[in-house]
């Protein structure tokens, strides 16, 4: 491969100037992903490009190859897909800049505005990657960024988990769930979870204190004045949304991960004196770095259900789609680094 250019201010070795990635060239089902050779993005400013070892699949990746998510905005094919990712620096900004070539890291990166981490390279701003947890493998580590800051977010800036709280956090088992669990547990609250009864045992693991099987009994049966509702469902599913507002006490506040399924969330939440809001994700490593220190501490563990390679991109996204997946679905983008 040819050698790439590199800016002056670039710290780092010679980058080759195309790259092995998994793109689509069309909106559409799983099979338009596909192996292409691709341009390496040229890091610009204040981004570090690296060499990606591990990326995340995300429902949101799923959604906008089918049309939804954020295909809007894509402007041209093909796109590379893959939000958060965990792999090796290459290039920095300059010479002292604080993160190094060689610097173990994980982020998140900012698709469709930039390509995505289903790729051997990715650049994006310095200041959405953090060091990677040293106790967690590169699997392990992209399966965290957007599901930690999302369920973070959610469950501490929004809901101010605390001591005392009564939280119930739906779909506890899956990417955002099983974390929204364990950082309501970690700050003190009473975590109600619902869940399939496969992954009840892996959600009280968590530290839920209540676990409630969806298929055999309805949630509103079982619970009531809860003072916060972390909504990873909306209508999508057995109006979990609206039945949601049912159990918030009076004041409550449900908090909903974008699904486009409950346009009238907020007034609906209204009518019956409860706040609601959505919620979407920062690519910040300062918070990063703090769910860092939670998992080296041991306080907070993400769970990997599968690592596909990543010319398995396909079977990944149908899997994501089928549902069920117990914490996050992982691509092996280089074999070398584990």
């Amino acid at each position: 491969m040819s050698q790439q250019n590199t800016a002056p201010a670039t710290v780092g070795a010679a980058i080759p100037s195309s790259m092995r990635a998994a793109v689509i060239s069309e909106l559409g089902p799983a099979e338009l992903l596909h192996i292409a050779e691709v341009p390496v993005p040229v890091r610009i400013s204040d981004e570090v490009l690296v060499r990606v070892v591990a990326a995340a699949v995300n429902p949101i990746d799923a959604k906008t190859r089918a049309g939804r998510g954020v295909s809007a905005a894509i402007t041209a094919y093909p796109q590379i897909l893959g939000l958060d990712f965990a792999g090796v620096i290459e290039q920095v900004p300059y010479a002292a800049h604080p993160l190094q070539p060689g610097d173990a890291v994980y982020g998140m990166g900012r698709v469709p505005r930039a390509s995505g981490s289903y790729a051997e390279y990715i650049t994006v701003s310095s200041m959405s990657v953090a060091p990677k947890p040293a106790t967690l493998s590169f699997a392990e580590a992209a399966a965290v960024p957007v599901a930690a800051l999302t369920a973070w977010g959610m469950v501490v800036e929004v809901a101010k988990a605390h001591q005392g709280q009564r939280m119930l956090v739906h779909a506890g088992a899956g990417g955002v769930g099983h974390f929204a669990v364990q950082f309501a547990r970690f700050f003190g609250a009473t975590v109600i979870a619902t869940c399939s009864a496969e992954n009840a045992d892996f959600v009280r693991g968590l530290g839920a204190d209540t676990v409630i099987d969806y298929r055999s009994e309805r949630f509103e049966d079982v619970v009531s004045d809860v003072d916060v509702v972390i909504d990873l469902i909306g209508n999508v599913h057995a109006d979990t949304g609206t039945r949601s507002l049912d159990v918030l006490r009076p004041g409550g506040l449900l908090v909903n991960a974008p699904t486009g399924s409950w346009p009238s969330m907020v007034a609906d939440a209204a009518a019956r004196g409860i706040r609601a809001t959505g919620f979407n994700t920062s690519p910040d490593a300062r918070t990063l770095a703090v769910i860092t220190r939670l998992i080296e501490q041991g306080q907070v563990r993400p769970h990997v259900d599968r690592v596909f390679p990543l010319a398995e991109a396909t079977e990944a996204h149908r899997v994501q789609e089928g549902g069920h997946v117990r914490g996050k679905l992982v691509l092996q983008v280089d074999d070398t680094l584990q």
